[in-house]
């Protein structure tokens, strides 16, 4: 049966991308050894900054505090709970890793926002 000119085209990419199956195979592997065998020699290199139970000890905590009211949620349509949902998440991890780590309240937690992190982030009831 007749192919278009399209349909040839795929067919020939098809069968090069099955032919350079086991060379793609081969990079990968070559790139994971070539990585591992540099990895010690960056940690060595500069130990203090990779090692983050180091970095975790260092920190000085900031006497400041910020506190997330989420008591409009109610008023939120449910794109916006999930961005709201988003940020909190950002700030949250932002301020772990930081130098000077900022007190995080969160205020009047429930409704559309406490539902939404239930379903798509089931870990936040471990957040100090």
């Amino acid at each position: 049966e007749p192919m278009s000119k399209r349909q040839r085209k795929k067919l020939l990419k098809q069968k090069q991308w099955e032919e350079q199956k086991d060379l793609r195979r081969q990079k990968r592997k070559e790139k994971r050894q070539k990585r591992k065998l540099e990895r010690p020699s960056k940690l060595d290199s500069n130990n203090e900054e990779s090692d983050r139970k180091r970095l975790r000890r260092e920190v000085v905590p900031s006497t400041l505090r910020l506190i997330v009211d989420c008591s409009f949620d109610d008023l939120m349509v449910l794109k916006d709970v999930k961005k709201l949902h988003k940020q909190i998440q950002r700030c949250y991890a932002e301020n772990r890793k930081a130098f000077h780590p900022v007190q995080f309240y969160l205020t009047s937690h429930g409704g559309q926002l406490k539902s939404n992190m239930n379903e798509n982030d089931k870990g936040w009831v471990n957040w100090k």
